[in-house]
């Protein structure tokens, strides 16, 4: 297990600038999403009362607050594989839920774009962060 901690952070510190890249493009999607879910809230509870989820008040609000805290976590590279994880499921159950029907139009492309968002997070989760993160300074 040690060898895969040495090589995971060998390979994070030799690809910082790549994996701080990756952490700006990435997160920029969750920042926007939770904060455009957060500054619309009837707006998004309409469409998730619309697709049947429970609550979509609350719904709209905890998953605002989960892409934007999780955004910004990520971006700054804040506990980053933990949040990369949660940001990963969290788009495999947003994509089950809202994009597996596929008579609405969109919704394929929607599917392949979340499942390569959430390759991208779990490659993000076994580097880490990076040495330009705040993980990265804690040492």
């Amino acid at each position: 297990m040690s060898n895969i901690s040495v090589t995971s952070t060998a390979a994070a510190s030799g690809n910082s600038p790549v994996i701080l890249v990756a952490r700006i493009l990435i997160s920029i999607l969750f920042i926007l999403a939770g904060f455009g879910k957060l500054t619309a809230i009837s707006a998004t509870a309409g469409w998730f009362g619309s697709i049947g989820l429970p609550m979509p008040t609350v719904t709209t609000v905890v998953v605002g607050l989960v892409e934007l805290l999780g955004g910004i976590s990520v971006l700054v590279g804040f506990q980053t594989r933990i949040a990369a994880i949660v940001l990963a499921v969290f788009t495999l159950v947003a994509t089950a839920v809202a994009h597996l029907d596929f008579s609405q139009a969109g919704n394929a492309l929607m599917l392949q774009k979340n499942l390569g968002i959430t390759g991208g997070l779990l490659l993000l989760a076994v580097l880490g962060a990076g040495a330009y993160s705040i993980d990265g300074r804690k040492g």
